[in-house]
């Protein structure tokens, strides 16, 4: 399995399913589980969801200081 394939896949449901979204703030292993199709072991699961985690921080942070800059242009 392509993990980074699956975090992107993740990713873009997050962004475009507001009830997957809440599912996965509530308990994101069963949600990537869901999505993925099969039970995979503990381990795999949390390297999906850590990485999803990881790049919504990381485009959370990208988009704010985005926002700022481009208040300070305007």
């Amino acid at each position: 399995m392509d993990i980074k394939a699956k975090i992107e896949e993740i990713i873009d449901k997050v962004k475009n399913d507001k009830d997957f979204a809440e599912n996965f703030k509530k308990d994101p292993v069963k949600a990537v589980e869901g999505v993925v199709g099969v039970d995979l072991p503990d381990d795999e699961i949390n390297k999906i969801v850590d990485g999803v985690k990881a790049k919504n921080t990381a485009d959370g942070i990208g988009g704010k200081i985005n926002s700022i800059i481009d208040k300070i242009k305007g």
